[in-house]
């Protein structure tokens, strides 16, 4: 069983960072969705990866991981870059 954990995205249709800080643990596919027949949806039985846990911070979602004995991958967080624009620079 193998996880990932990944500092939460801000949301981009809000201006806020509303739990941006939070640390989250997701568990990885173990079989691939096949569709539904009859419906066409996507599905599998696979009910791992429908668990997200949040931790208040990486150190405690590692905890987590070691006490399970989970293999758990950390992606970084990307760098935050700001483009400082001026509203005049749209009418140059």
């Amino acid at each position: 069983m193998t996880a990932r954990i990944y500092q939460q995205p801000k949301n981009a249709m809000q201006s806020g960072k509303a739990r941006t800080d939070t640390w989250v643990l997701e568990f990885e596919q173990s079989e691939a969705r096949k569709p539904d027949p009859l419906m066409g949806w996507t599905g599998s039985g696979d009910t791992q990866a429908q668990v997200r846990l949040n931790f208040p911070s990486l150190d405690a979602a590692r905890a987590y991981a070691d006490k399970y004995g989970i293999a758990a991958r950390v992606h970084a967080t990307p760098p935050k870059s700001l483009k400082i624009q001026a509203y005049a620079d749209n009418f140059r």
